[in-house]
């Protein structure tokens, strides 16, 4: 009979790891299991070439949905990659025996009865999802492939244990959580004894017993540990005589039971008549950033770059972690001296005895560095743990193994467009009349959207024009973007396409819509354009802020307006603003009564940019209902000067009201039975940042100036900030013509203004202007 011995680890943890090193070198087996997508076994031989350097990843995917896929993320200290590393160099055969994702990615894979047949395909890998997904219901110790439906909710009924199985031993010891009291107890010790694998199996087998998992989970787990004890029969039938099987604590008492009476036919029964499906692999870059529990990554720890410094470092951890901690400081132009060094080491084995450990833990070094190099400073700490705790390591995969979809999809369109990835970063102008800078603009644009800000946007004109420039900087770290977005999609359009969805679903807000669909119209995405613009429509017609209504409409006004510069299909657009234009106006007026100064300030400011925006449109029947709602604005005594004003600024601009009516509205505005306050306020609304009104609306000028020199000495004190923060905002020019008009005799009457025309000084400038303008064309008196 073939010795089998199980090893039951944590994924990504160092002591995992090293007791797993010693354990299998004490061992010497000839064959390797372990637990890892089958469908990918033929990759395995690449992880051990010059080119392959972790953290990295196995993706697993449908070619026909590349959206339905699994990662499987290793970094140097993971135990599967050290067993796997380590058997290659030994020239022993290496074999995955988890259940093939093209069972577990298969339409109809689930428990007896289950209607997902055509059902959204599951999505393993939160830290690569658009979707989002639901919190784990695995223990700690469970295998980060372990299959999760991203549409789905977590289970409403489960016992706690299965939320977190460890947590019970965690508090028996006195720590808060399972992560601590796993790290604590095997990831930072030594690892030199084999025999924490016996308690650790011992340990899982408890926690089993108490376990009570929903009917889907249930079915998974019995289906994968049915394959992986079914693997391991096959290697014993194969004739090797010391099989090592590396696999998720979890699934130690499970595999156990391979060799027991009956288990055979049990799992052949397990596994009879399951979905298959066709599935594709490749190696993919990952970073730390991702493998790390803040990600989402399930299966996630809470410090990559710590683990890292324990695999690679073990006897002195703790002056390596501080010493960069230290560089890391003195780089960002900070204080970190060697004798600082030196006190936060000391500080770190003091607080570790006091805890009772052997040498100090991650908790340890933390605290003493931001006693004794950060001062208490929460900056510089939130840099060292940025840097140190979870790291910014990116891995690489050898040129030649295969890559993701969306991979593939971006090398493609960066040789059709001529784009160079990592090339030196420059700025470059494109032409959207010409089909290939248009295609360049939407590439960038759709590259933005999943999370590759390669191009930044340099525009020096408006959208209506025909160039936009563009600063390109490729930053090598997101080839990780890259491959993350194979989870949403085959091509870099259909990722792009996938998050844009995924933010119209979980948008509250229309004007969060509205920059969507710029976002999308820039991109090139009308499929996914065609979704959101029916969104916003549907969420509009519910809402009741009118003010978010307001701030939809500047963007969708100017996409309506010169959208068809990119080539784009603008009508949907143009539909939207048609309707928001008229709930806007008839809110608009409910929408303003009882404002503070603040909010009158930006209630003004959406005002004006509507203003702006149904001007842009030139639709004869949106600027009169729009005026409809100024002017109804206009006659409210009881809301905010600042508003007010400003409605009757853009009616008179706008020609809507004549120059003696918009002088009435002054007149009572400032009149004394309207108050000082309120009328500075209707005063700084209609003036602020242009005084043209004042220059050339004959009169006007002469109502503010009785205005303030009617005031009495408390109240012309107590105004006089108001209106010199208001005419601040008026341009030097245009104070100076204003300033000239009073200074002039008369010149704040009502024909003041209009003395600053000089005849006799015009007349000056006519020969000249004659001159540059040409000849007069010869009337019919002059041919006679």
């Amino acid at each position: 009979m073939p010795e089998i011995r199980l090893f039951g680890i944590r994924h990504h943890g160092p002591g995992s790891a090293r007791s797993l090193r010693a354990a299998l070198d004490a061992f010497r087996p000839d064959c390797l299991l372990i637990e890892g997508p089958p469908d990918a076994e033929a990759l395995i031989p690449l992880a051990a070439e010059a080119g392959m350097a972790p953290p990295v990843a196995l993706l697993v995917y449908r070619p026909d949905r590349p959206r339905d896929c699994v990662f499987f993320p290793y970094a140097a200290f993971s135990p599967e990659w050290v067993a796997m590393q380590g058997a290659l160099a030994s020239g022993l055969p290496v074999r995955f025996i988890d259940l093939p994702h093209a069972i577990q990615l298969a339409d109809g894979f689930g428990p007896p009865g289950d209607a997902t047949e055509g059902a959204e395909p599951i999505d393993a890998e939160p830290v690569a999802s658009a979707a989002g997904t639901a919190p784990s219901d695995d223990p700690p110790d469970a295998p980060q492939d372990a299959p999760q439906d991203a549409s789905e909710e977590p289970p409403t009924a489960p016992a706690a244990l299965r939320r977190d199985p460890l947590g019970e031993l965690a508090a028996a010891a006195g720590f808060p959580d399972g992560e601590r009291w796993w790290d604590a107890l095997v990831e930072s010790r030594a690892g030199a004894d084999g025999d924490v694998f016996a308690a650790i199996a011992e340990a899982m087998t408890a926690l089993r017993e108490q376990a009570e998992p929903d009917a889907d989970e249930r079915f998974r787990e019995e289906a994968r540990e049915a394959h992986m004890r079914g693997a391991i029969r096959r290697a014993a039938k194969d004739g090797f005589a010391r099989i090592a099987v590396v696999c998720g604590a979890w699934h130690v008492p499970a595999l156990a039971r391979h060799d027991a009476r009956g288990q055979a036919g049990l799992d052949a029964a397990t596994l009879k008549g399951l979905p298959k499906t066709k599935v594709a692999s490749a190696w993919a870059p990952w970073s730390y950033e991702r493998l790390a529990t803040a990600s989402g990554y399930r299966a996630g720890v809470l410090s990559p770059e710590w683990y890292d410094t324990l695999w690679n470092h073990e006897g002195r951890v703790a002056a390596r972690w501080l010493a960069r901690a230290a560089a890391l400081l003195r780089a960002a132009d900070l204080d970190a001296s060697p004798a600082s060094v030196i006190e936060a080491a000391r500080l770190a084995e003091a607080l570790a005895g006091f805890r009772g450990r052997a040498r100090p833990s991650l908790e340890d070094l933390d605290e003493a560095a931001q006693a004794t190099l950060c001062f208490a400073d929460p900056a510089p700490m939130a840099l060292i743990r940025r840097k140190l705790v979870i790291g910014e390591r990116l891995g690489a995969t050898p040129p030649d193994s295969p890559g993701t979809p969306v991979e593939a999809d971006f090398e493609a369109q960066c040789r059709r467009l001529r784009l160079k990835p990592g090339a030196d970063a420059g700025e470059i102008t494109l032409d959207l009349r010409k089909e290939t800078d248009l295609a360049r603009s939407h590439f960038l644009n759709r590259l933005q959207l999943i999370g590759i800000p390669w191009g930044s946007r340099r525009q020096a004109r408006g959208r209506g024009t025909f160039k936009e420039g563009w600063f390109l900087a490729w930053q090598p770290e997101w080839v990780v973007e890259l491959v993350a977005a194979s989870a949403e999609g085959g091509t870099v359009a259909e990722a792009a396409a996938a998050r844009v969805r995924a933010t119209a679903q979980g948008a509250t807000r229309v004007a969060e819509l509205a920059g969507l669909i710029a976002t999308l119209l820039d991109a090139d995405l009308a499929a996914a354009g065609a979704e959101v613009v029916q969104a916003l429509d549907d969420r509009a017609a519910v809402s009741a802020d009118v003010f978010d209504l307001m701030e939809a409409l500047p963007p969708l006004a100017e996409l309506a307006r010169y959208g068809s510069v990119r080539s784009s299909d603008t009508a949907p657009v143009l539909a939207v603003v048609r309707g928001l234009v008229p709930r806007a106006a008839a809110g608009l007026v409910a929408a303003c009564q009882s404002l503070d100064d603040d909010a009158a300030a930006a209630a003004k400011a959406r005002i004006v940019a509507v203003s702006q925006a149904v001007a842009l449109l030139e639709e004869a029947a949106l600027k009169d209902i729009w005026h409809e709602a100024l002017r109804a604005l206009a006659d409210q005594e009881h809301v905010h000067g600042r508003v007010v004003g400003r409605a009757v600024r853009l009616l008179y601009d706008d020609r809507a009201i004549p120059t003696e009516e918009a002088g009435d509205r002054l007149r009572r505005a400032l009149s004394r039975a309207a108050g000082a306050v309120a009328a500075a306020a209707w005063i700084e609304g209609f003036l602020e940042e242009s005084g043209t009104a004042l220059i050339h609306g004959q009169g006007l000028l002469a109502v503010v100036d009785d205005w303030l020199c009617g005031l009495d000495a408390e109240a012309f004190t107590e105004l006089l900030p108001l209106v010199r923060r208001t005419f601040a905002t008026i341009a030097p020019a245009e104070r100076r013509m204003i300033g000239e008009a009073l200074a002039r005799p008369d010149g704040g009457g009502p024909e003041g203004v209009g003395t600053m025309f000089d005849a006799a000084r015009a007349a000056r400038v006519l020969p000249i202007l004659r001159l540059l303008l040409g000849p007069e064309p010869a009337t019919t008196e002059d041919a006679g």
